[in-house]
């Protein structure tokens, strides 16, 4: 499916805009630079593609496309431009990636030669019994992917993600990488968001625009600003749906009232050429390491073909809109998550433009407190989770408390059916009259912000927001990198977490060797299912107390065991699993009796009433459905029997029954 395809009709117009289609002798040169992933797939590899890689070919063929000369131009012009093109490739370029491995080098040898320290040292119990040498050289290394710039930035923090592959206490100091980067200047940014707007004059864009940028990343930076009133996209008409037309009131929560400040993201310029060439080094030596023997189960060129997709993903920011658009039609019915609303008018490979939005950031209240909502919010990020896994099968792929953020509103009671209120209920408030507005996002914000260093008055303040009926939102950002199952690893899914639901421990050890990239390179298979087997039975005996089990433990367990045996999961896979040990660590920080099981019920239920999801989630429909039915009855009949055990304990406690002893 072309990328097209997957915008709405208004964004569609960006792909035929001057500004977006026009192209330029120095861009095509530039872009001759730019390293883009095969569209040819491997045979192996053929499955169904899902929607975001099916926008990343689209923007690769597109930048194809842009280095072909027109054979409407003058002879003269494609003369100059072919060779242009040909010295960029074979000598500019060249030159260039050869300067970029020297300054590689020069970074990266004295890591080399301080390899044998990490045999050195004692053993530190509290970091996994790593010795100390070892994790001296693990940071070192972060602060010289630090150094290296976005690419090494990148690949850091995908590595932190990759339990897989790499110890616990590598990837854990790999995920506090961050960017040193300085900001570009204001007059590329200018430049660049001009273009994006069609040519207008950047006065005439922003009623107001801050210099400053509020953040800078690897591969970007974001403003704060407001675009004038005439260039705001028209909101969507929410009322006219059959459930607001019969539906006497509902309860409106803030993100249908869109922000007039917006964030603007824009990339960094040249970072193409830098990230294309980083590829192009580690694509060599990725080769080079795989060919030593017992180091191929790695597979090291295949995982910098994924690491490369996933940069590329991120170096076309109409990615990024269309997954917050996707989002937000997602979650379109629930009042407890908002996404920003993208200007997907206004976005081009290289500006994303999205509304600003304002909120408590949820890592001040996993260190500070959560007040009376620490239980409600804990609840809302896993369903939400749960929701982009169960029903979506389309999950955020950054689910780290930085991306997500904590906002307050008092709900408004909006009337929609006068008539029929008015029938049976009374006379309808005025319509004309002032009604009692959303309380701005802002004062909740104002009144929390300046006791962030007080922790009994910010968990006070909290305290009276919620006497006062505030009630909490979840607004997920940075949605650049999403999860999506393909058919073939959603049928793998499908049958692993039957085995698991089974209690089929052999049965799912079996299933990840034989479905794991390389099964040859597996280290004793046999073992690996025993252990898994020994793992899933000692689940099962605590089937009923699963709310004192870390689902964390657990999976980072099984993450050590496949590193242990060699067994090579899909990246897909991995993902959904940190995502799951991310989320679970948050939510237990607010609510250490947090059970993950017990949030899937209403999912579950769900899924078991929607025959059409089903099928749209598995291959096999019928199956699947057992499959589904067998889960949600089991956790029902434990939740029935876990209930029904506290309720005896809570009426022997109060003397209410005397058990007859």
């Amino acid at each position: 499916m072309p990328l097209t395809r997957l915008f709405s009709s208004q964004s569609r117009q960006v792909f035929r805009s001057s500004s977006f289609g026009r192209w330029r002798t120095l861009g095509l040169v530039a872009f001759a630079a730019v390293p883009v992933v095969s569209v040819n797939r491997k045979e192996e590899e053929k499955a169904p593609l899902t929607h975001e890689m099916q926008m990343l070919e689209d923007s690769e063929r597109e930048l194809v496309a842009r280095l072909e000369v027109s054979q409407d131009a003058p002879i003269w012009k494609r003369f100059f431009m072919r060779v242009a093109l040909w010295l960029r490739k074979w000598i500019t370029e060249p030159i260039a990636t050869g300067f970029r491995f020297v300054h590689l080098v020069i970074l990266f040898a004295p890591l080399i030669l301080g390899i044998p320290l990490i045999f050195l040292g004692y053993r530190v119990k509290e970091k996994d019994n790593e010795r100390l040498g070892a994790l001296w050289w693990y940071a070192f290394l972060v602060k010289q992917m630090e150094r290296a710039g976005p690419t090494f930035i990148k690949l850091g923090q995908w590595a932190a993600s990759r339990t897989d592959i790499f110890p616990t206490q590598f990837c854990e100091l790999m995920s506090k990488l961050h960017s040193n980067a300085a900001p570009h200047s204001l007059h590329a940014t200018k430049r660049i968001i001009t273009e994006a707007f069609h040519g207008m004059k950047f006065e005439d864009i922003f009623e107001e625009f801050h210099d400053k940028p509020l953040g800078v990343g690897a591969i970007a930076q974001v403003y704060k600003a407001k675009v004038r009133p005439d260039l705001r996209p028209p909101q969507a008409d929410e009322t006219d749906s059959f459930r607001d037309r019969f539906t006497p009131l509902i309860v409106q929560s803030p993100h249908k009232i869109p922000s007039d400040y917006v964030a603007i993201k824009v990339l960094h310029p040249g970072v193409e050429k830098t990230v294309g060439r980083d590829l192009r080094i580690m694509s060599f030596f990725a080769r080079v390491i795989n060919a030593i023997p017992t180091m191929e189960w790695l597979d090291l060129p295949n995982e910098v073909e994924k690491f490369g997709e996933m940069m590329h993903l991120q170096l076309d920011l109409r990615i990024e809109g269309v997954n917050l658009a996707t989002f937000q039609e997602n979650f379109r019915k629930r009042q407890t998550v908002a996404f920003p609303s993208p200007y997907q008018a206004y976005a081009t490979r290289e500006v994303l433009i999205e509304e600003f939005s304002q909120g408590v950031p949820l890592g001040l209240m996993l260190d500070i407190g959560g007040g009376a909502y620490e239980v409600e919010i804990a609840d809302m990020g896993l369903d939400a989770f749960l929701h982009m896994l169960l029903l979506d099968n389309f999950i955020h792929s950054d689910l780290h408390p930085g991306n997500i953020m904590v906002r307050f509103f008092k709900p408004t009671t909006v009337y929609l059916t006068p008539k029929l209120w008015n029938r049976l209920f009374g006379p309808t408030p005025d319509p004309n009259a002032k009604s009692p507005a959303i309380e701005p996002i802002d004062d909740a914000v104002q009144r929390l912000m300046p006791l962030r260093h007080d922790k009994e008055a910010w968990n006070a303040e909290l305290d009276r927001m919620y006497a006062e009926g505030y009630r909490p939102q979840l607004v997920f950002i940075d949605t650049g990198l999403v999860t999506e199952l393909n058919d073939i690893n959603r049928r793998n899914f499908l049958d692993l977490f039957k085995a698991i639901a089974e209690f089929d421990g052999h049965r799912a050890g079996v299933l990840m060797v034989e479905r794991c990239r390389q099964p040859d390179a597996v280290l004793d298979p046999d073992v690996f299912a025993l252990r898994m087997q020994n793992l899933v039975l000692a689940v099962k005996k605590r089937t009923f107390a699963l709310g004192n089990i870390k689902i964390g433990d657990i999976l980072n367990e099984v993450l050590s065991m496949v590193r242990t045996h060699h067994v090579r999961m899909e990246g897909d896979f991995v993902n959904v699993v940190i995502s799951i040990l991310l989320l679970e660590g948050i939510g237990r920080q607010l609510n250490p009796q947090l059970d993950l099981f017990k949030s899937a019920l209403p999912m579950l239920r769900e899924v078991g009433t929607q025959r059409g999801t089903m099928g749209g989630m598995m291959s096999d429909e019928t199956s699947g459905m057992l499959t589904w039915l067998k889960v949600w009855v089991g956790l029902e009949f434990r939740s029935f029997l876990s209930t029904s055990v506290s309720e005896v304990e809570h009426l022997v406690a109060h003397d209410l029954i005397a058990p007859n002893i």
